[in-house]
């Protein structure tokens, strides 16, 4: 018999990983705050919970996707909370928090005889939607292997990477930080050859081609930027946020952090500028508007 799977959080991501966990057969119970949201997922066949204590009365499993530390925090341990589920015994958390919150989530969580996960995404809401999702579990094995096939209803690499809490949540800072320097150092590098006279398309085709190919040249700039869109589907504010996570658990154990102090910087400047809202891609602006020139394909 397959465990009922609770979910909290239907924003950007969690509400395009649900439909994946029905269609796999799960009876799913969902919470969010957002009434369209659980209106939507009510509709491909979830049911509908008033409260994440609720959603634990009736899942064996919660998964919870979360926009920041203190939401997943309350979400977990406040009034109302998981934690005083009768029913959940794993929690999960695929949201960006940190390996110290991770730690902390565990132990304060197994008083209540609960088991938790730290399994942070990567893949964006194209992954999510599509199913392709790449999932980086930090935790007990045992409490991975049960909530294994459930994760593969979404994620198309699906990956115990420690039995440590934070294991996870370490893999994902790592992620991201190169994903948000890169962007930053792609973007320089480009906006120098299209000041110099080369044509961004052949510029990012023959980059996409050779040693200087990565997934921020491919997606974010050959794509995103390139057509203006600035789409890829990752908020800027939670970029920063990730990147100030990062800054924070790396002085904890010691690593230097000059290129994440400058990524920082930049993404700060454009939020500051009103992008907090926005596409991380937006960042590129600010790059933009200091060297007078836009990454974007010649009219035709």
């Amino acid at each position: 018999m397959k465990d009922k799977i609770g979910f909290v959080g239907l924003g950007a991501m969690g509400g395009k990983m649900v439909p994946h966990l029905l269609k796999g057969g799960y009876e799913v119970f969902v919470c969010d705050s957002q009434v369209e949201a659980v209106a939507s997922a009510v509709m491909g066949g979830a049911a509908r919970c008033e409260s994440p204590r609720h959603v634990a009365d009736h899942a064996d499993i919660v998964l919870a996707c979360l926009p920041t530390p203190d939401v997943v925090e309350q979400v977990a341990l406040g009034k109302a909370g998981i934690a005083e589920g009768k029913r959940v015994r794993i929690f999960v958390d695929h949201s960006t928090t940190g390996p110290s919150m991770a730690r902390s989530l565990a132990l304060r969580l197994a008083e209540h005889g609960i088991a938790a996960l730290d399994a942070p995404l990567a893949g964006g809401v194209a992954g999510a939607d599509a199913g392709t999702l790449s999932v980086m579990v930090g935790g007990d094995r045992a409490a991975f292997e049960r909530c294994e096939p459930a994760f593969k209803s979404f994620g198309r690499k699906v990956v115990h990477v420690g039995t440590e809490p934070g294991a996870g949540q370490t893999l994902k800072l790592v992620n991201n930080m190169i994903v948000g320097a890169t962007l930053i150092a792609t973007s320089e590098a480009v906006l120098f050859g299209l000041k110099s006279g080369l044509d961004a398309r052949v510029l990012l085709d023959m980059i996409n081609a050779s040693t200087a190919r990565s997934f921020t040249s491919e997606t974010l700039v050959a794509k995103a930027v390139l057509s203006r869109r600035f789409d890829f589907g990752f908020r800027m504010d939670l970029m920063r946020k990730d990147v100030r996570l990062f800054l924070a658990e790396a002085e904890q154990v010691g690593v230097s952090t000059f290129m994440a102090s400058v990524t920082k910087q930049f993404f700060d400047r454009s939020i500051a500028q009103g992008y907090g809202g926005d596409d991380m891609t937006q960042v590129v602006r600010e790059l933009e508007q200091l060297a007078g020139v836009q990454i974007a394909a010649a009219a035709a």
